[in-house]
């Protein structure tokens, strides 16, 4: 029996040490040693650019196909690094302030109780069907997505479904991934995206939002395949808590009374502070959709919420400072990390290679089967899309080479153009320089690592879905 057990707490210790060595590092250490690597890929790709001319109806500079060139090598050197990680912070400063405002703003809000009596209503209406407010309102983020190209502009409501998630015994985690892929389903689907298709399709001299039926279809397919993915992790986590990911955030949550019990009767500051909250998402919408509005008017325009709410609801000045200094503590690492991300593509402009990468992508498709094309294609937008994560920027770096090489291969338009924002989208969910990513984990408290152990089965599953609306997309013509 002692021998036994002796045994047994050296398989435990042993174990112990295996997951130390196999633990994913912090995300500091683990976007450092990225920009370590392409600072090192300045010395290897040799340095390389397109001519680019300006689009007279849209004035936007695209790239000139053909006319790329190598030019005067400029590697990185280690030394300059730390002036980069600074630079891209600077460069991040608007999503970092976006991000603090935020958070100090919905923390004002929630801590009015007036969301309380709200998800009370919305679990007690559901009873046993409370598992469908996750493909409810996924779906709803995802029309935002599909429409006007949410996905920033979502971040302001994830604290409220955070908050609806743990009411119904779920966690942050799920509350986070109902509005963030919810939004990326409609986003990469790019039904009428802005962002991603109209400018794509303007490059390519298609009829804007053409081609509108196989996006609407694919967008059901993302929504409804996500749902799933992430009712079985509910699910999961409801039965047994101690299997959530983020089971120490949620042990934290509980400490501070994050979890307090619901109030299910309306008062009229309650009511005053939903006003105001319906109210700014409305006049939201419109500015985003009608103004072009961006980070710094998002910002002021959550705060103005924030500050309202807090009045509404009778609290002090110094009460309101109070609540919006912690929200905005709470953010502070991600919001860190959303300016080192920056770096990566910092390094690779700085070393002139991000041209060098994508044309020695295209002459690699250039050299594959015919068959093969469009999925190479297809996967080359994956890879470029960790270098290039503007969705608006990939396209004007890459489409004006994959229109041409797709033209030469048989590939329509409509398809090279799919291809892109496919693999423009599915990929923004999992790589650490995508800005969104990084601020709606800084908004949560949920890491890297454990947001990377979540994810990572469903954009397998997303890329896979991707090829297979790329292939048919070539087999009819599209």
């Amino acid at each position: 029996m002692n021998i036994e057990t002796i045994e047994e707490k050296k398989k435990k210790v042993k174990e112990k040490t295996t997951s130390a060595y196999l633990k994913v590092p912090h995300v500091f250490a683990l976007i450092f040693f990225i920009i370590l690597i392409t600072a090192a890929l300045t010395y290897i790709i040799p340095a390389g650019e397109f001519d680019r001319v300006e689009d007279p109806e849209s004035g936007r500079m695209l790239v000139e196909d053909g006319s790329f060139h190598s030019i005067t090598n400029n590697p990185v050197s280690p030394i300059a690094i730390p002036g980069l990680i600074i630079a891209g912070l600077n460069a991040s400063s608007g999503i970092i302030l976006f991000i603090f405002v935020v958070g100090g703003s919905f923390r004002i809000i929630t801590s009015t109780g007036a969301f309380d009596a709200v998800i009370s209503t919305v679990a007690s209406k559901l009873g046993k069907r409370e598992i469908l407010i996750i493909p409810i309102l996924m779906f709803i983020f995802a029309i935002g997505g599909a429409t006007i190209g949410m996905s920033i502009e979502a971040l302001g409501l994830v604290p409220l479904v955070v908050a609806l998630a743990r009411s119904l015994k779920y966690d942050a985690l799920t509350g986070m991934a109902i509005v963030l892929i919810g939004a990326f389903c409609g986003f990469i689907a790019g039904v009428m995206n802005p962002f991603t298709v109209g400018v794509a399709q303007e490059i390519a001299g298609l009829p804007t939002y053409s081609g509108m039926w196989l996006r609407m279809i694919l967008l059901v397919v993302l929504v409804i395949v996500s749902s799933i993915y992430i009712i079985r992790y509910a699910k999961k986590v409801k039965a047994d808590p101690a299997k959530s990911l983020v089971a120490d955030l949620e042990e934290e949550a509980r400490a501070n009374h994050q979890d307090s019990q619901l109030s299910s009767t309306f008062q009229v500051k309650d009511f005053l502070v939903i006003l105001t909250f319906v109210l700014g998402i409305g006049l939201l919408v419109w500015g985003v959709k009608e103004k072009g509005w961006y980070i710094e008017e998002m910002a002021a325009l959550f705060l103005a919420m924030g500050i309202i709410s807090g009045i509404c609801a009778r609290f002090s000045s110094s009460r309101i400072s109070e609540e919006f200094i912690e929200g905005a503590k709470a953010v502070i690492l991600g919001a860190l990390i959303v300016g080192i991300a920056r770096t990566i593509p910092l390094v690779l402009e700085e070393g002139n290679i991000i041209d060098s990468l994508v044309y020695g992508l295209s002459n690699i498709i250039m050299f594959m089967p015919d068959y093969i094309k469009v999925i190479s294609i297809y996967l080359s937008q994956n890879v470029i899309n960790f270098f290039i994560n503007s969705g608006s920027g990939q396209a004007a770096v890459t489409m004006p080479i994959m229109i041409p090489l797709g033209d030469l291969v048989g590939i329509t338009r409509q398809t090279t153009v799919l291809s892109f924002h496919l693999g423009d989208g599915f990929t923004n969910l999992i790589f650490p320089t995508g800005s969104t990513l990084m601020a709606y984990l800084a908004a949560t408290g949920i890491s890297y690592e454990k947001w990377l152990k979540f994810i990572w089965p469903l954009i397998i599953i997303f890329i896979s879905i991707g090829a297979i609306f790329v292939v048919f997309a070539s087999l009819i013509n599209y």
